[in-house]
């Protein structure tokens, strides 16, 4: 596969925004997503990444576990309102749409046709042309973006973040909007919205600048693992050094499903077993 130049110099960008690698919301895989809640809170859109993520690497059919989950976020969000936004899947690698049509055939939803790799700002641009065309469209922050990886599907959704905020308060108020000051202390993103939204803040709060970037840390098939140790490392480290802009991290803990771990069948051991036979004879 060839090199993903704009994946490999995401990480410049980090110098001067650190926290495009943070997700807001960490997950296994999509069964622990709540998709109706998500829906609630005014969500109506979704992209997805493909390989480890919905499918096993270099294949086009659903993880089968996967089936119940993927059917739920079809049904939530609505026919054409989910995406596939893949870096083999409707690129150029993908001559003639082959590959883009049985993703199409086996997953239900569209694949992006997108020349540059995640998370290049003309992939960035393509996802937004195809979410603006919808008969009902859909913004930026209506959406939610699905990936197993830091450097590409989740710096994707941070930068669509990151061009919101530019195109609401300008390029001067994006660059600044950390150092205003109210009272001597820093205005928070959340004080903002409550001026600016009234009654609407309860939903707006948790989709404020952007989409919701939701990282699923499970592996499928092993790959790349050296990359995924080394984004999870940074990932770390920035939650660890980095502060927030503004204001207290928003609480994304109501979109995960509480999933139940089944209690593993307890084997007799050789005594249990001759007591047991002792009480039959």
């Amino acid at each position: 596969m060839p090199i993903n130049i704009p994946g490999l110099l995401a990480p410049f960008q980090l110098l001067i925004h650190p926290r495009l690698v943070l997700p807001g919301l960490s997950v296994k895989d999509i069964r622990q997503i709540d998709f109706a809640a998500l829906k609630r809170a005014g969500y109506r859109g979704a992209v997805f990444d493909k390989d480890n993520c919905l499918t096993i690497p270099y294949e086009d059919k659903l993880i089968p576990e996967l089936q119940e989950a993927w059917d739920e976020c079809r049904e939530t969000f609505g026919k054409g309102n989910v995406l596939i936004v893949s870096n083999s899947a409707g690129t150029y690698l993908d001559a003639g749409g082959i590959q883009s049509e049985s993703v199409t055939h086996h997953l239900q939803v569209p694949v992006l046709l997108h020349t540059s790799f995640k998370p290049a700002y003309s992939c960035i641009s393509a996802i937004r042309t195809y979410f603006s065309s919808l008969h009902k469209p859909i913004r930026d922050d209506e959406l939610i973006i699905v990936g197993d990886r830091i450097f590409t599907d989740v710096i994707l959704a941070n930068r669509i973040r990151l061009q919101h905020r530019k195109e609401r308060t300008g390029f001067l108020g994006s660059v600044f909007s950390c150092a205003y000051e109210k009272e001597g202390t820093v205005s928070t993103e959340k004080e903002s919205l409550l001026k600016a939204e009234g009654a609407s803040k309860v939903i707006r709060l948790d989709r404020a600048g952007g989409p919701l970037a939701i990282w699923t840390t499970g592996v499928w098939k092993r790959e790349a693992m050296a990359m995924r140790w080394m984004e999870k490392g940074i990932v770390n480290a920035v939650e660890k050094w980095s502060k927030p802009p503004g204001g207290e991290p928003l609480d994304t803990s109501r979109f995960v499903k509480r999933v139940l771990k089944e209690e593993p069948v307890k084997k007799p051991n050789v005594v249990e077993v001759l007591l047991a036979r002792l009480r039959k004879g």
